[in-house]
């Protein structure tokens, strides 16, 4: 007789994580509570833009921005508050950070010490993953050796101090949210990956190496195509082992597994019929859970809503849920691999490897870094157009957005309270308490903490030592990067639009034609500058905007995220912009539009109209159009080309005199 399955015991679930954080660290501690109360088993945290960046909460830069897209945390005090009455010893903590993860990953070890943990036991992940911010996310500060060097140097120190810690956690999800392919997702993170290791063997001792490769993680994304999702994981689990095998000689197979986590995909979220994303959350979730063999090992899943603004802790309580009911209520965790032997999952996960590996072998071949970097680039934006001309043109069909479009209004988003809305005062408060602790400190620490800090960068020393006693001193997240700063210098990455148009104009003749025109009018070419103001650096909906504007015919500015206002009304002046476009996805759009059209009024450039896209409320919409804004665009406003004959339409000067 055959052992039954039901005899069989049942594998342990993957780590259920929401990705949150906002306003302050006392309000995200609470939150973090309540998630834990309600089954949650690991924490993902999310960090507001100044602290990803390496700006305190007080900086020119930060305004409108603190709390907005994650916590603020400035300083050890906020590190403790993050984690008041949470045990770190006794928890899982995925912290998504880059830039400034050695300083992050410093305050956490500082904060788990004062709690009297045993700090070698710590659990965790730092995501340290600065490539993919160069090419997607847009949250760099220094150029690509310096930043290579601090992610090593995490490495390094975790395997002596901190053995259960993942260093790195290779970041493709961004990759697929800025436009890759399957291929071009797997390749590009493990071009990453291989990166990484290849600078980290020299700072390991040689026996201890295959260990560290075997604590490299990755955080990837699942989307709507499942079956493709599903087989690109199967892909990524067989060429990591080959590549673990094959360049770097690891031969026990538990540090060649591919090991990840995974939130599904936000990109696809629609602002229309947003009860719909429900069902897409859930098809996304089964395509790295059902196949045991390329299993995700910690999940969070965006909330239903997340397309029309910050979700509730009932919101995020819904996609908790989805997840429990999957791992506690199905047989899921009972069976061996669903698709093993399949001969259609076999063929579609060769084809993947052999596209990935092909992209590999190019990069391969590249001589640096950098060229490497604006390579990838170019040709994420290039795909992302792809992606967004198929929707555009019906040939991909998103339910509720280009087919069947009639439906009911949902009575989920009815209501003052179907989003929750970012405390207006909890910037003021972080303000408050951030002139506090500076008041507080022991300068003379400081000072010496900072110097030290700067020689470790300038010397080699490796980095987290003197982050942690800078930590402990009192130090702010604004200047312990300010020191990188000063030691490696600031970086502005590729932006990936060329100046070149496309060869994808197909069905742009009309628009081509009345830009043609309107430039006639004009006396040259029509000028269309687009600009990221603030510290979002989510820049495809900006980097496309300007490819299809230029595709159209009209003469472009773009260069690229995290302008201040000065910085873009320069670019109008210089560049006499007939119109210009505001890109800004980080909530932040009142306070920096707000800036933008005062001085713009204050320097004679209110008759330059101004178009605004975000992820922007109606009501915040209307006060936008109330300061002068011509035209707000979001989510929905998936239609590019009726973008661009807006504005052609607010260029034209025979539109603007019959007005």
């Amino acid at each position: 007789m055959t052992q039954t399955q039901t005899d069989r015991k049942a594998d342990r679930p993957w780590l259920f994580r929401t990705y949150a954080g906002h306003s302050t660290a006392k309000a995200s501690n609470a939150l973090y509570r309540g998630n834990l109360a309600k089954g949650q088993t690991g924490l993902s945290v999310a960090f507001d833009l100044p602290t990803q960046t390496g700006y305190d909460s007080d900086h020119v830069l930060a305004r409108g921005e603190v709390g907005k897209v994650g916590v603020p945390v400035c300083h050890l005090g906020d590190m403790r508050a993050l984690f008041n009455d949470i045990p770190l010893e006794q928890m899982n903590t995925s912290m998504t950070i880059n830039a400034t993860a050695p300083w992050l990953l410093a305050l956490y070890i500082a904060v788990a010490e004062e709690q009297g943990a045993d700090v070698s036991a710590l659990q965790g992940t730092v995501q340290n993953d600065i490539i993919k911010e160069y090419l997607s996310r847009g949250t760099y500060i220094c150029p690509p050796e310096p930043s290579l060097r601090m992610i090593t140097d995490v490495a390094a120190y975790t395997r002596e101090h901190l053995p259960k810690w993942n260093p790195m956690n290779v970041c493709s999800y961004h990759l697929q949210e800025a436009g890759a392919t399957p291929e071009e997702e797997l390749s590009f993170a493990l071009a990453t990956a291989i990166a990484v290791l290849d600078d980290l063997k020299g700072k390991v001792p040689a026996e201890h190496f295959p260990a560290m490769v075997g604590r490299i993680s990755f955080f990837v994304n699942a989307g709507i195509r499942f079956v493709t999702e599903m087989c690109k994981m199967r892909a990524f689990v067989e060429l990591w082992d080959e590549i673990c095998q094959d360049r770097y000689g690891v031969d026990n197979p538990k540090f060649r597994r591919f090991r990840y986590g995974v939130q599904v995909n936000s990109l696809g979220l629609t602002e229309q019929q947003p009860e719909n994303n429900v069902y897409r959350i859930l098809i996304e979730m089964l395509a790295v859970t059902l196949s045991k063999d390329a299993r995700a090992r910690a999940v969070q899943l965006p909330a239903w809503n997340e397309a029309l603004g910050l979700p509730r802790p009932w919101d995020q309580q819904w996609s908790l849920r989805m997840q429990q009911i999957l791992a506690f209520e199905t047989d899921l965790l009972e069976y061996d691999d669903l698709f093993e032997g399949n001969p259609a999952v076999e063929r579609k996960v060769a084809e993947l490897k052999d596209g990935a590996r092909a992209e590999l072998a190019q990069l391969d071949a590249m001589a640096n870094a950098q060229e490497k970097i604006e390579y990838m680039k170019a040709r994420l934006v290039e795909s992302n157009a792809a992606r967004i001309g198929g929707i555009e043109a019906g040939e991909t069909t998103v339910v509720g957005v280009n087919k069947y479009q009639n439906g009911e209004p949902s009575p989920l988003t009815a209501g003052d309270d179907a989003i929750m809305v970012s405390d207006p005062e909890a910037e003021a408060d972080q303000l408050d308490r951030l002139g506090a602790w500076k008041d507080g400190r022991d300068a003379q620490a400081v000072t010496e903490a900072l110097a030290a800090l700067k020689a470790a960068a300038l010397d080699g020393t490796n980095i987290m030592g003197p982050s942690i006693q800078a930590a402990k001193a009192g130090v702010t997240t604004g200047e312990w990067a300010e020191v990188i700063r000063q030691a490696f210098g600031q970086y502005r990455a590729p932006t990936g639009v060329s100046h070149n148009p496309s060869n994808r104009t197909e069905g742009l003749d009309d628009i081509r034609d009345r830009v043609s025109a309107v430039s006639s009018q004009l006396g040259r070419k029509l000028k269309f500058l687009m600009g990221k103001p603030g510290l979002d650096g989510h820049s495809n909906g900006a980097e496309q905007i300007a490819a299809r504007a230029r595709d159209c015919g009209m003469d472009i500015t773009y260069e690229g995220i995290r302008l201040t206002p000065d910085e873009i009304i320069e670019a109008v002046r210089r560049d006499d912009a007939h119109v210009v476009g505001l890109s800004i996805l980080s909530g932040s759009h009142i306070p920096l539009v707000t800036d933008m059209m005062d001085k713009m009024r204050a320097q004679g450039l209110s008759h330059v109209p101004v178009v605004v896209g975000g992820i922007i409320p109606d009501d915040d919409a209307d006060r936008l159009r109330a300061m002068g804004v011509a035209r707000v665009y979001t989510p929905k406003d998936f239609e590019l080309n009726r973008i661009m004959n807006d504005i052609v339409d607010l260029a034209d000067p025979s539109a603007v005199a019959a007005e």
